[in-house]
């Protein structure tokens, strides 16, 4: 698991990652489908989603644990998606290719939003346990 600053396309963000025993397409498609949200999001209790499978423009109400909020995907492309929950700018999501059975699932985290970071660590070890499954 690696923990680092670094600069995004949408500036310098806090970028949780691991390097997972799956190939990029497989760890895409488990964090683009909403039905799978719960499943690895730590802070996500249920999702209604516009489309099942994210692209931009999809809105939604996700619940957490402190009750149910807008979001809209805000750009969805090149293995990279990203978000704002309740109209603020929340972490992206990127899938990086190390070889072919491998691949580093990376969250950005604005860095206002830092204490999030465990979070994200957590949801990085239920993914893997999802497409080991």
């Amino acid at each position: 698991m690696a923990l680092n600053v670094d600069r995004t396309p949408d500036g310098r963000r806090l970028c949780v990652s691991r390097v997972i025993p799956a190939t990029r397409d497989a760890a895409w498609d488990v964090l683009t489908d909403t039905n799978q949200w719960p499943d690895w999001g730590p802070s996500v209790r249920a999702v209604e989603s516009s489309e099942r499978i994210v692209e931009r423009g999809t809105t939604g109400r996700v619940t957490t644990p402190v009750g149910t909020v807008p979001f809209e995907i805000t750009s969805c492309r090149d293995y990279r998606w990203t978000w704002r929950v309740a109209k603020i700018p929340a972490t992206g999501h990127r899938v990086e290719h190390v070889r072919a059975d491998r691949c580093r699932v990376v969250f950005e985290i604005p860095l206002l939003a830092a204490g999030y970071a465990p979070v994200c660590q957590r949801a990085l070890g239920r993914i893997e346990a999802l497409l080991r499954d």
